[in-house]
């Protein structure tokens, strides 16, 4: 059964949702029959990339808050992040549109590495304070999942995967998808947000019952005699 996500690099509930979701999973009983799927959905896609900004500062500049009210917003928000064995450090999230990355996850989803670079790139942006507008860092988060260097450096210097990201987003609005992270279960049940791994859990248990009885195959069974593991034959 496919479970599509879709997610901005920059939003700090998806990587919280990320863990969440793979909290409900190792719980669920037929998670190697579910296939995830990542999808694109970009928050700003205006933002302009700024390495010398921290996104404290760019929320109290765009938000009209002073830098000590957000900081405290996203401390609550850290502290959501470490219940879940995450370390957010938004003192040093860089200020960066986050169109490449999502062209960077088009690519590994080409080679079935989709989920390993979200991964990759939630914990370059939320803990390890790395720029994901910049190609360079691409390239070394790439190299370190198992994409070849220059297939990445081919695809940041054109437009590739720039058309499957701006489907992706106009898929999430036909949708209804207003923010993230969205996660969509068998295109009939959707769950907005870091929901508990409880929540996910159940979704899990009730779309995939629906879809497996879908799915069942149904015979057209011509009778004649057949013998049983019992003994039986007639």
């Amino acid at each position: 059964m496919k479970v599509e996500i879709w997610s901005d690099v920059m939003c700090p509930f998806c990587y919280i949702g990320k863990r969440r979701f793979e909290g409900a999973l190792s719980q669920f009983e037929h998670k190697n029959s579910i296939e995830i799927v990542w999808k694109s959905f970009q928050l700003n896609p205006g933002m302009k990339t700024d390495p010398d900004k921290n996104i404290n500062q760019y929320l109290a500049e765009i938000k009209g808050w002073t830098l000590e009210h957000a900081k405290q917003m996203n401390d609550h928000v850290t502290g959501m992040a470490r219940e879940v064995g995450l370390d957010y450090d938004f003192d040093k999230a860089i200020v960066a549109n986050s169109f490449d990355a999502h062209r960077f996850v088009q690519l590994a989803k080409k080679h079935n590495l989709g989920d390993a670079a979200e991964e990759v790139l939630f914990k370059a942006y939320f803990t390890e304070g790395k720029n994901i507008a910049d190609p360079e860092t691409l390239i070394e988060l790439g190299s370190g999942i198992g994409l070849d260097r220059l297939e990445i450096k081919e695809m940041l210097n054109g437009t590739a995967f720039s058309e499957a990201v701006h489907q992706e987003v106009d898929e999430a609005q036909k949708l209804g998808i207003r923010g993230v992270p969205f996660y969509v279960m068998d295109r009939k049940y959707g769950v907005s947000g870091a929901q508990s791994s409880e929540v996910f859990l159940q979704t899990l248990n009730t779309s995939f019952g629906e879809w497996q009885q879908k799915n069942a195959p149904v015979l057209d069974i011509a009778d004649g005699k057949v013998c049983t593991p019992e003994g039986d034959c007639n």
